[in-house]
């Protein structure tokens, strides 16, 4: 890492050299702007005074056409070396600077121009498509916790973007100065508001902020920050052996977390094959239970079917029961319906056969009906003894044949 600013410069060179001063830069400083040194000078002018003597001993004197030839070649002379002194090249990606009696008065853009005119020449040559790029590393930038770093490095990078305001108000050796005092005072401002032990979050950060900021206070100088960004940080000695210590212990943190993760993990392993274990003898259960509930069901079943069987055979007995009832009760019933109608019919014959049945009842109830024993005694005797006798033999074979008698009541 570069342990030094960076360094901006203008040089004063000839026009050959500006090339290498604007790419390469001059003993590792940065050269953004050349002065040009003029080449032009007042020699042509002497080979016009030449051109002018020698024209005047044509004229005066004999040596006229020697003279006349002479001044000619002067004139000639004078003409090209003023034509080859005018011309001024502006290399790709730079810009010059014009001036007239030190006022500037433009830009000269790339390409070939001619100055004809002594007064009129180029002030500077400015580089404005190169970005040119800066190192600042700002040594003991204090933390929010006051902790000095022990350096951060700022690296970004910027283009002239309008080479008159950059020529006439601040030139290159003054825009390092104001340059790097506005990075120190960027950087601080940063690095003041980062946590010690968050120092290297500073590595490679968003510094869009910075930027901006740089570009508020560089742009009425015709200068635009590119880029930015902030590629190391290095903390102090003892605050690293700190770290160091933190990283260890972090480390073997670290370790033991790796440790106890695989142990969870082969915990859990087991746990999930103990688990698919029990899941697999909960299935097999599960299975012996619905088939045993299937069986159960089909003997449920079977039994229902065969008790709805005896049901619908009990059914149909007291259904055939009930019709051979019912059959017999209709058939009766049409009987004595026939039999009231052929009695309605056959009425007399009723009552003939009636009749004929009461003299019957009445023949048997005579012929059944007990007879009266008279026994005839002489008047005004009394009851003999022998009389009594053969009455008490008499009256039980009486008795006897009227009992057995069918009609005897």
């Amino acid at each position: 890492m570069s342990r030094e600013f960076s360094k901006i410069k203008e040089s004063v060179a000839s026009w050959g050299d500006i090339r290498q001063l604007l790419r390469g830069g001059e003993q590792g400083q940065l050269v953004p702007v050349v002065i040009p040194k003029d080449r032009r000078g007042f020699a042509w002018m002497t080979l016009i005074f030449l051109a002018l003597y020698f024209a005047g001993m044509a004229a005066l004197t004999d040596f006229t056409v020697s003279a006349a030839l002479l001044a000619l070649l002067f004139l000639l002379l004078a003409l090209v070396t003023m034509w080859r002194k005018a011309i001024i090249e502006i290399e790709e990606g730079t810009t010059g600077v014009r001036s007239r009696w030190g006022a500037i008065t433009g830009t000269l853009p790339p390409g070939r121009h001619y100055l004809w005119l002594p007064w009129d020449r180029v002030d500077a040559v400015v580089d404005t498509s190169t970005e040119i790029p800066y190192s600042a590393p700002i040594v003991a930038c204090p933390t929010a916790e006051n902790v000095p770093l022990k350096s951060i490095e700022f690296f970004l990078k910027f283009r002239i973007v309008d080479p008159v305001a950059f020529h006439r108000t601040i030139g290159a050796g003054n825009f390092d100065l104001v340059l790097s005092s506005a990075v120190q005072d960027a950087i601080r401002q940063r690095s003041r508001r980062v946590n010690t032990e968050r120092a290297y979050d500073l590595r490679g950060s968003d510094v869009g902020d910075m930027q901006d900021a740089l570009n508020r206070q560089l742009g009425r100088y015709g200068v635009r920050i590119t880029g930015a960004n902030i590629p190391d940080v290095q903390l102090p000695d003892q605050y690293q052996q700190h770290l160091a210590t933190r990283e260890k212990v972090a480390k073997e943190l670290s370790a033991y977390e790796r440790e106890w993760e695989l142990t969870r993990k082969r915990r859990i392993d087991t746990l999930l094959m103990e688990i698919e274990r029990s899941k697999k003898t909960r299935d097999a259960r599960v299975v012996e239970v619905k088939a045993a509930y299937n069986t159960a069901r089909k003997d449920v079943a079977r039994m229902l079917e065969e008790q709805e069987t005896e049901a619908q055979r009990v059914t149909w007995e007291i259904e055939a029961r009930g019709r051979a009832e019912l059959t017999a009760a209709e058939n009766e019933a049409k009987a004595l319906r026939r039999l009231a109608e052929s009695y309605r019919d056959n009425r007399a014959v009723l009552q003939y056969e009636l009749a004929r049945r009461r003299l019957d009842v009445g023949a048997r109830l005579a012929e059944n009906a007990p007879q009266p024993l008279v026994v005839r005694t002489q008047q005004g005797q009394g009851d003999s003894a022998l009389s009594t006798l053969l009455l008490a033999q008499l009256l039980p074979r009486l008795s006897g044949q009227n009992g057995h008698s069918p009609s005897a009541q």
